[in-house]
């Protein structure tokens, strides 16, 4: 992969954050995890947020990686709130 800009796409706890990456490995994206707490950790430092992280893709992806997290974003607000 050449130089590009990232998007965010995601933000949210660690359990859901990987949920989205494996779906997105499945079509074949690469995401980039940006994890505040486990940076701030190997620095010494705290973090009042543990687990959250937010994930990034390629401008190029984008356009793929979209319906995925919709979809993802459908499937845990079904988890969250089932009938």
């Amino acid at each position: 992969m050449n130089d590009t800009n990232y998007v965010k796409i995601f933000s949210g706890s660690f359990v859901y954050a990987q949920m989205i990456i494996n779906r997105l490995e499945e079509v074949g994206i690469r995401a980039v995890v940006k994890d505040e707490s486990e940076s701030g950790r190997l620095a010494g430092f705290g973090s009042p947020i543990q687990g959250f992280q937010d994930i990034f893709v390629s401008e190029e992806e984008l356009t793929k990686a979209i319906p995925i997290i919709e979809i993802a974003k459908s499937d845990l607000e079904a988890e969250k709130n089932p009938d």
